[in-house]
Order: C-alpha cells, then structure tokens, then sequence
C-alpha cells in the first residue's frame, strides 16, 4: 500500500501527457472540417475555361477565356480594372471560394490591374500542371492539381448525397483569374 499514491502520480502523469486535450462536448463543432479541394482545389481556378467541357484544358482555351472574363469585369473599356472593380471581382471569389479564392491584385502598386496581373496567377498554374509542356492539361495533369477524378460514363449513378447538402447544385470552379508575381502573358 505504500507504493499507492507513486503509481497514482505515475498515472496520471502519463495520462497528463498522453496528448492534446478534447474540448468539452458543448464547443466540439458538429460539421466535419471542409475539404479544401471541394470546388475543384487548385485546378479549379482554371478548369471552367475548359470551353468544349471535354476535361482536357488547352492553352489557347485558357487564353480565350481569361480575355474574355477580363473584358466582362473591365467596363470602362480602358484595359485597366480599378480598385472598386478588383474589391467586388474578389468578394465574390470569397463568396463562392470562401479560403481558396485567389484575389486580384495590383502587384506593381500603379492603380490599375492590367490583363498581365489580372492572368497571372492562372498562366503560372497551367504551367505548373502541364508536366509534359504539350500546352493542354488532361485529367491526370489537372488531378495533381486537386480536380476530381473524372466520372466513369459506364459506372452507376452515385447514390450519396453532395457533401453540401443543398441538394446536389454543385458548383464546379468558379474561381477565375488574379494576380500574382511570377506569372505573365502567353
């Protein structure tokens, strides 16, 4: 009986140490964690420029589809994006990417984002993806990148529900261009 109280001590010192405490049932969130890749990850900033929706993402469709997203945000026709215009361009990334949207920027600080800043970030990522510098990305390069798998057109339908819960609208990449150091025009 004298050794009691050691082992006692010993005990919960381990137990003590073991690892980090739980929080108490009541603040434990009741949503699993988000999957950051759930609107496409990385890739999904560039895979709705994939015009003719045939999973593969060309050069020239990323191209077309930037100057034209640019030419929509740029209504005062000027080439250059202002403040205001990059403050609502980026809400509504936030709004639809909440952590992964990427921001457009005004990397050279002259108070207009040019389609050089605006296309930055998605010509430097098409380049990290296209492994084999053939000018497209295919399923396999896009997946490195964080986009699903493509369905089998044979395979059954999936019978569980979106991870959303709104039903199954299902929001495919609606990230669109920023800015970002290192990029540039084709």
């Amino acid at each position: 009986m004298r050794y009691a109280p050691i082992v006692l001590l010993c005990a919960l010192g381990v137990a003590a140490c073991s690892g980090r405490p739980q929080p108490p049932p009541w603040m434990r969130s009741s949503e699993k964690p988000r999957d950051e890749n759930y609107h496409g990850g990385n890739a999904g900033m560039i895979l709705k420029y994939d015009a003719n929706h045939d999973g593969i993402l060309t050069r020239d469709e990323l191209i077309k589809g930037l100057k034209a997203e640019f030419a929509v945000h740029d209504t005062k026709h000027n080439g250059c994006l202002d403040p205001e215009q990059a403050g609502d361009i980026n809400q509504a990334r936030v709004d639809a990417d909440q952590s992964t949207a990427t921001p457009v920027m005004d990397w050279n600080q002259d108070g207009c984002i040019d389609y050089t800043e605006f296309s930055a970030a998605p010509y430097s990522l098409f380049d990290q993806l296209d492994i084999n510098h053939d000018g497209k990305l295919e399923p396999k390069e896009l997946q490195r990148g964080g986009a699903a798998k493509p369905k089998d057109p044979n395979a059954e339908p999936d019978a569980t529900p979106p991870p959303d819960g709104e039903g199954g609208e299902h929001r495919r990449g609606r990230r669109g261009g920023g800015g970002g150091p290192g990029g540039g025009t084709p």
